[in-house]
């Protein structure tokens, strides 16, 4: 059994990581110029997914927006995302995913880079999506236009330019963030399942 210090610094970390990636996104822009002096533009677009991501996050998860909205919108009040599993998803989902993509871009191909991308990409594209659907604002909404939609339409052009993105590179990338996408909506939906299983047996 975890001692019950490890647990609080756990829950602290579940509840806090957003702050400490929105400080850190903005050092890696503000480090951008120096740790970019050698690169090529593709490359660049490549690493600029991560800070900007980051930057992404504060809006979305500040006070816990985004996982409030979803237990209100979807769970009924009910919890159905947890901090821990928004935790599991911006850190080894998010962060982990864009450091394989950069990666695999400095040292396999630039193709690869479009891992990161695609990600970028098609979340912006849910949070539209949403908004248009339910008529409202949805957390993290104003960053996914703002940000999202310019940085990885000038990505995907400029890291296919390079010649070295090629259709299976663009078929992972935008396969992978689908896949991530679907995995988070069928966690939502069955957490909500069972939530309603549960008042059912209750009411019963």
């Amino acid at each position: 059994m975890p001692a019950r210090g490890q647990i609080e610094m756990m829950d602290r970390l579940y509840r806090h990581w957003v702050y400490g990636g929105f400080l850190a996104g903005i050092l890696l822009l503000v480090l951008t110029p120096v740790l970019a002096a050698q690169w090529t533009l593709a490359m660049l677009a490549v690493f600029l997914q991560l800070p900007v991501y980051m930057i992404h996050q504060y809006e979305e998860h500040d006070a816990n927006r985004f996982a409030d909205f979803v237990n209100t919108v979807i769970g009924g009040g009910r919890e159905v995302l947890s901090a821990p599993a928004v935790f599991v998803i911006n850190i080894p989902g998010v962060w982990g995913v864009n450091a394989l993509s950069i990666w695999l871009a400095a040292t396999l191909s630039l193709g690869y880079g479009l891992i990161g991308v695609y990600l970028t990409l098609v979340n912006a594209i849910v949070h539209i999506a949403q908004a248009v659907r339910m008529r409202r604002y949805n957390p993290g909404l104003l960053t996914a236009i703002v940000l999202f939609v310019p940085l990885a339409v000038w990505s995907l052009f400029t890291i296919h330019g390079t010649g070295d993105a090629t259709l299976f590179h663009h078929l992972l990338g935008l396969g992978l963030a689908v896949l991530l996408h679907a995995l988070i909506v069928a966690y939502v939906l069955s957490r909500h399942g069972r939530a309603q299983l549960v008042s059912a047996s209750e009411a019963s």
